[in-house]
């Protein structure tokens, strides 16, 4: 790629400035990961009619679609570590601290919603709104005021759960903040009393049910309190590097949902410890690729478009080549592909929604979602500044 190319594509995908902090680009890099490991949800579900039921492919196809599902966690751990780290930083008024977070989703997700809406009246047979116009204005009322995530219907737009649990977290940690006055106590009891509300939610949590996933928000901020510790030591990368991978594994595994949450965790808390430090690691340095960060950049565009590109993508592959049973090969080679197929309509929702309306000046130099699937089993992707909003 030429020089001028590389310097336009990064006028327009580069978030950070130059010279900023190698904890900033390296978690640009981390919300790549966590839109990679979503998309694996979408193709593998997408794909299944050109695999057939059964092969060498299908015990690979499963596996990918369960360890994908981690990218939303990935997202909710971002997210937790940056909105705490915000408010910790500086006490800000709800109000305004409120109408951010709403600039930061509502408008990409409003132009997605839209898109959704015409959609579902051009093609009536691919449509989840109720027919009758009181059920109809209930449902979509409740997905646009981020609702659907807590109740029983499936999502108008399938990844817009995780928004539901992004916004429940922004009305939360601001409330806990002050009930508790976090910002006067020690870093030790703060500790302490995350520690607590972790054992007492999950608690509730295996006995009632319920969106346990939001647990995940806590391993985000048990980051920003090891990273402030003045003595605190990052673990080494290598182990950061091999527990994410076995926690990916152990999903796989007839585990209870809180374990293997808990396994999640702990293996993403050393992950952002050791690309956060302040002397960046070979680690760090991975995640600072720049493909791969800007991938992240444009992650809450991608995270609400993906599905619907995917699904278009197939469905023009359907009308070329009719599906039928293929082995590994056509399964791998098929999937950068449609990688490269689902990224246009991200990277034009990105240009022309989200960075002129959500990102301003100051806030595009900030990180911020992560948040970020019907494809993603129940519990994508926003911050202060970019991707599924963190």
């Amino acid at each position: 790629m030429s020089s001028p190319a590389c310097h336009r594509l990064s006028i327009c995908f580069d978030l950070s400035r130059p010279g900023a902090a190698p904890q900033l680009r390296a978690m640009e890099g981390l919300r790549g990961l966590a839109v990679l490991l979503v998309f694996l949800v979408h193709y593998v579900s997408l794909e299944a009619p050109w695999r057939g039921d059964g092969g060498a492919v299908t015990p690979l196809a499963t596996a990918l679609h369960s360890m994908g599902n981690a990218g939303v966690d990935l997202f909710f751990v971002l997210s937790g570590y940056l909105i705490y780290g915000s408010l910790m930083s500086r006490q800000q008024a709800l109000l305004p601290y409120l109408r951010r977070r709403a600039r930061r989703i509502y408008p990409v997700y409003s132009c997605v919603f839209v898109l959704y809406l015409l959609l579902s009246w051009a093609l009536p047979s691919e449509s989840r709104i109720p027919a009758a116009w009181p059920q109809a204005v209930a449902y979509l009322t409740s997905n646009f005021l981020l609702l659907s995530g807590f109740t029983a219907a499936p999502p108008f737009i399938s990844v817009a759960w995780s928004l539901s649990y992004e916004m429940l977290y922004y009305l939360l940690i601001p409330l806990l903040i002050l009930v508790f006055d976090l910002r006067r106590r020690s870093r030790s009891w703060r500790g302490g009393f995350f520690a607590v509300l972790t054992l007492l939610a999950g608690g509730l949590f295996a006995i009632f049910g319920g969106p346990a996933r939001l647990l995940l928000f806590i391993a985000g901020i048990l980051v920003h309190e090891a990273l402030a510790a003045p003595a605190w030591r990052a673990p080494p990368p290598a182990l950061a590097a091999c527990a994410v991978p076995c926690a990916l594994g152990c999903l796989l595994l007839p585990l209870a949902l809180l374990l293997k949450l808990a396994l999640l965790a702990c293996a993403f808390f050393l992950l952002c410890l050791c690309c956060f430090q302040a002397r960046a690691n070979w680690l760090a340095r991975l995640f600072c690729w720049t493909p791969l960060r800007w991938l992240g950049n444009i992650s809450y565009s991608y995270y609400l478009i993906h599905g619907l590109a995917l699904k278009g993508a197939f469905l023009a592959l359907a009308l070329l080549h009719p599906p039928q049973a293929h082995g590994l090969a056509f399964f791998l080679l098929l999937m950068p592909l449609m990688l490269a197929f689902s990224l246009p309509p991200a990277m034009t929702l990105f240009l022309l929604v989200e960075r002129p309306l959500s990102l301003s000046p100051s806030q595009a130099s900030v990180p911020a979602m992560a948040t970020a699937p019907a494809a993603v089993s129940s519990p994508a992707l926003p911050a202060a500044g970019n991707s599924p909003p963190g």
